[in-house]
């Protein structure tokens, strides 16, 4: 498979993970209420922020995805602080779910909880399939740990 037909299928996978993600993000404040619903949607902001770091990126390894989209969303909630997100959040319900209203400090461990999950499910289902396999010319060492020799 060349590097554009990976790239094609990460970006197709991540677009259908965003959707996904979109769709549980909103469905959680249907089903559910209370502290699962608020930390719940606050853990898949997370996650569709790294989803569409991958979207953009599709070869970024997934510990830098988590760390771009845990440091974005802290970024957005500490944006909360200055005020500056108050009055457009009241008029916009749109600007409210992106940016929120209010700081709220637990949200911060909820977006390390979520960047840890998206990045632990990216590398499970193969995140960088190609830095497993040997290329031309590597030592065998490169490949699947200790060098057995000739």
């Amino acid at each position: 498979m060349t590097d554009m037909e990976v790239e094609a299928r990460t970006r197709v996978a991540a677009g259908v993970a965003v959707v996904g993600t979109v769709v549980a993000g909103l469905g959680i404040r249907v089903v559910a209420t209370g502290d699962v619903a608020k930390y719940g949607g606050v853990g898949l902001y997370a996650v569709l922020v790294y989803v569409l770091v991958v979207l953009a990126a599709p070869r970024v390894r997934p510990v830098v995805a988590g760390a771009g989209a845990f440091a974005f969303s802290c970024a957005v909630e500490l944006l909360q602080l200055s005020g500056v997100t108050e009055g457009p959040a009241e008029r916009s319900v749109i600007v409210r779910l992106v940016l929120g209203s209010t700081f709220n400090a637990p949200d911060l461990l909820w977006y390390a909880i979520g960047a840890a999950v998206a990045a632990s499910a990216h590398t499970w289902v193969g995140g960088r399939p190609a830095a497993r396999e040997r290329r031309p010319g590597a030592p065998r060492a490169a490949v699947g740990g200790r060098w057995r020799g000739p």
